[in-house]
């Protein structure tokens, strides 16, 4: 029986700092989550992703650290850092955890139609007269769940091009109507340890 044998070449020049880079890619992915996930008050998750991070980290410094003289593996350390950012941040968007607030300001004809679509979809939301640049107008605020924003953000383009609307993070919460979650199987267990903490 014979065996697929690489050369030395092949393994430190191609193998070795490809492994680096997709160790870099997934340390530096669990780095940005835990960190987006320190600054929402998730504090059960933080440190397990901690505890992996440093754990692939340490593998991948060493593997380096032993041949300093490999400049392939300085260029994969380098671009599996700025790869692995930018995959975390798109992990933690399509995971959606957490709450948010939405600051939707409108004139008084198509703030009904908005509050009407609020109260069918269960979304808690609060109407109050504002004074706009230009005239009268009105603001509501509507405190949801993160994997609703683009399902409420279609719907106001739809019917309320002109609307004015922001979206900032909410780390505590105390009482509210919100919207049943229905995450997926994927989500489902993450989002049962990173639900908003209620402020007593």
């Amino acid at each position: 029986m014979s065996f697929f044998i690489v050369s030395p070449e092949i393994y430190a020049w191609i193998i070795l700092p490809f492994l680096i880079f997709f160790a870099r890619i997934c340390d530096v992915s669990l780095e940005t989550i835990r960190v987006i996930y320190i600054s929402k008050g998730i504090k059960y998750l933080a440190p397990i992703i901690a505890f992996f991070e440093i754990v692939i980290w340490l593998l991948a410094m060493e593997v380096v650290m032993n041949d300093l003289s490999n400049i392939a593996n300085f260029f994969a350390f380098a671009f599996g850092f700025a790869t692995g950012t930018y995959v975390g941040l798109v992990l933690e968007e399509k995971l959606s955890i957490g709450m948010v607030i939405m600051r939707i300001i409108t004139t008084e004809e198509s703030n009904e139609d908005i509050i009407s679509f609020m109260q069918k979809e269960n979304y808690g939301a609060t109407s109050m007269n504002a004074q706009g640049a230009r005239s009268d107008v009105k603001m509501i605020l509507s405190l949801v769940n993160r994997v609703d924003v683009p399902r409420i953000m279609d719907h106001i383009r739809q019917t309320t091009p002109g609307a004015f609307f922001s979206i900032e993070d909410v780390r505590y919460v105390n009482q509210g109507v919100f919207r049943p979650k229905k995450p997926n199987m994927i989500t489902g267990l993450f989002h049962s340890f990173v639900r908003p903490r209620k402020k007593r």
